[in-house]
């Protein structure tokens, strides 16, 4: 797969960000979630890759935030996801330590990673970080797991491969997930406010990125309606 080419505007020519439709519903199940697990307030990409910088394990972005760094198209983003190898999570809890507390996710059940849990046991949990017990959480760490130290498809199992060829590095530096992976794995939702991404990211994917999409659509999801488009 051929990595797209960022393209954003420079900072001061920028749109608008479009605002996110969201629902009654919508706004009444985040705020149920957050009386239980309290706040967010989430750092953007480039703050996370200050408070990771010289972190020697890859770590990439995922979501939304990589549609818009593939495409340029500028939406308000609800969160901020990045992504990195299970079995690295050990040398993040070791880089990130005194700074910020990393909590394991497993199915809604939380518990804190450092002295007495250093690794996780669900390879496909999540992590989430904050500074301390009064602060809001600032990241969410949807693991990925490895296999022999390679990257692999949580929905496609014999999809394996080095992070490298999975992924791209955009001109500040930063790692993002390729968007057809992106829309592969934003498919299974099928929320509206995936639609736009998915208009956006058409027009950027390469002929193989497309073909692989369609078949990973066809194999996973054979009635979405993505395909008629691909």
């Amino acid at each position: 797969m051929i990595a797209p080419v960022s393209t954003q505007p420079s900072r001061d020519q920028q749109p608008a960000r479009l605002p996110l439709p969201r629902t009654a519903a919508e706004d009444a199940e985040d705020d149920r979630f957050f009386a239980v697990y309290g706040a967010w307030d989430p750092l953007s990409p480039a703050g996370i890759a200050r408070e990771l910088a010289g972190l020697r394990r890859p770590w990439w972005v995922v979501g939304g935030w990589a549609i818009e760094a593939a495409t340029g198209f500028r939406r308000e983003h609800e969160d901020t996801d990045i992504s990195m190898l299970a079995c690295d999570v050990p040398a993040l809890v070791s880089h990130v330590s005194g700074r910020w507390h990393v909590w394991n996710n497993v199915g809604g059940v939380l518990h804190p990673l450092g002295d007495r849990w250093t690794d996780v046991d669900e390879p496909e949990s999540q992590l989430w970080l904050r500074a301390n017990a009064a602060s809001p959480w600032v990241v969410d760490i949807p693991l990925t797991p490895d296999r022999g130290g390679l990257w692999t498809n949580k929905r496609l199992p014999d999809h394996i491969a080095a992070v490298q060829d999975v992924t791209w590095v955009a001109a500040d530096g930063i790692r993002y997930l390729n968007p057809e992976i992106v829309l592969l794995y934003k498919a299974r939702l099928r929320r509206p406010k995936d639609e736009p991404d998915f208009e956006a990211t058409l027009p950027v994917l390469s002929p193989g990125a497309r073909q692989w999409l369609r078949d990973g659509l066809a194999r996973l999801f054979p009635d979405h309606h993505w395909l008629s488009r691909l």
